[in-house]
């Protein structure tokens, strides 16, 4: 049995990627090979390659609140309302303080920290110039702050950072608050400003682990022998989780149910991953949901491109799958958008919840050679494969300083 006591369900979900700003938009380029990954040209980077996105802020925000705010929060303002949107959901005196927002992020406020110094020394450095929108745009709970203040919800809010796994870790924490009953609605995922910044860039610069190719579009390539780092992306995606009684009270439809998860950490290193932890993250998760490895049908992989990342967690998915005679099909996301850090868990599980319906698993992209090391049973390679059925999907996403999660997610079936 699971050991969640109510059942969640996901009932709305709003997003933007590099390839796309709705749902359908996503799906349609994981299932057709369309790239959102572009040149870019970076103040003291020079060209690299990255996954940015092209949503209107100005559809849930006015210009001065654009302008006065984070690009991070700018992102959960646009997926908040898509999701309360798509959720068939009214934000009104009867339900505004009954609603939590929990988003994930990896970092935030760095985009307009290194903006704000950069127009500081056009000034000689008088900090007379210095903006005074520096502290809320720079508090740790600020996406999720300003989706409050625009959407006039009353409930709790907060931020979850975890990292790379903040997008899962975002949904983790928005179906414990429904189990506890503190709301009846969580507005939950991830969001991720981050090629805005310089420093994120310079930083995998001189770690050897920035991604570069002639062809920007494949540049991320996860799984394949000639991978050379991160492509690094923005992105958000966050939904609308509800327990499944009120979900059915309403008559919502119901994109699929939390059956189980897990967070651990490797406590090994502040950078990377250790396949022994990983592994018994993925246990711990499928165990929760009930259910054992082989009834896993799909692993959404959280594979970034570099050497070390992906071989420990295929790795540990072969050490939790091979044994049960049924290895699940493997995909990723990363070679269509890059990393989108923060929001890589929510937005990359967001492009195969469709697969409930249609059984279509979308393939990884850019596998031109697959290394040895990275190799395992049904991993997706070049075409969509249509599956007889999918009713488990696992959600892969690790972060730095060893923080690994999983979340399974399940087929709603009445």
């Amino acid at each position: 049995m699971s050991t969640l006591r109510a059942r969640i369900v996901i009932t709305g979900l709003g997003l933007t990627a590099p390839n796309g700003n709705n749902l359908s938009e996503f799906r349609h380029s994981l299932l057709n090979g369309i790239s959102g990954i572009t040149a870019m040209e970076h103040r003291y980077i020079g060209t690299v390659p990255a996954g940015l996105c092209t949503y209107d802020p100005k559809i849930y925000q006015n210009k001065r609140d654009v302008r006065n705010g984070t690009r991070a929060g700018s992102i959960a303002i646009y997926c908040a309302n898509e999701a309360v949107r798509d959720a068939g959901l009214e934000v009104g005196d009867g339900n505004r303080s009954r609603i939590g927002v929990y988003v994930g992020i990896t970092e935030h406020g760095n985009v307009e920290t290194e903006q704000e110094v950069y127009n500081l020394s056009c000034f000689d450095y008088n900090v007379d110039f210095w903006s005074h929108h520096h502290n809320p745009r720079t508090v740790a709970n600020n996406p999720a702050g300003e989706v409050t203040l625009n959407m006039k919800i009353t409930g709790p809010h907060l931020c979850v950072g975890a990292a790379c796994a903040a997008g899962n870790c975002g949904m983790i924490y928005g179906a414990q608050q429904l189990m506890l009953g503190e709301v009846d609605f969580a507005i939950a995922g991830g969001v991720s400003e981050s090629p805005g910044s310089f420093g994120i860039f310079a930083s995998f610069r001189s770690q050897g682990a920035l991604a570069r190719h002639e062809n920007p579009a494949q540049a991320s390539r996860p799984y394949d022998r000639a991978r050379n780092g991160i492509v690094i992306s923005e992105g958000g995606c966050l939904y609308v989780l509800e327990r499944l009684e009120d979900a059915l009270k309403r008559g919502a439809k119901i994109y699929g149910e939390i059956a189980g998860y897990c967070m651990n950490s490797d406590a090994s290193d502040t950078v990377l991953p250790l396949a022994e932890r990983q592994a018994e993250c993925f246990r711990i998760g499928i165990e929760r949901a009930g259910i054992s490895p082989e009834e896993v049908d799909l692993v959404n992989s959280h594979a970034t491109g570099t050497n070390a990342g992906d071989i420990q967690e295929a790795v540990a998915m072969r050490s939790v799958y091979a044994g049960g005679g049924r290895f699940p099909y493997i995909n990723n996301t990363k070679g269509f958008i890059g990393h989108a850090m923060g929001a890589a868990g929510a937005l990359e599980l967001a492009g195969n919840l469709p697969a409930f319906e249609d059984g279509i698993v979308h393939p990884c992209m850019n596998i031109d050679d697959l290394d040895p090391e990275c190799d395992m049973p049904n991993l997706v390679c070049r075409e969509p494969v249509q599956t007889a059925g999918i009713r488990y999907i696992a959600n892969n996403s690790f972060g730095m300083l060893g923080n690994n999660s999983v979340l399974i997610v399940r087929k709603y079936e009445g």
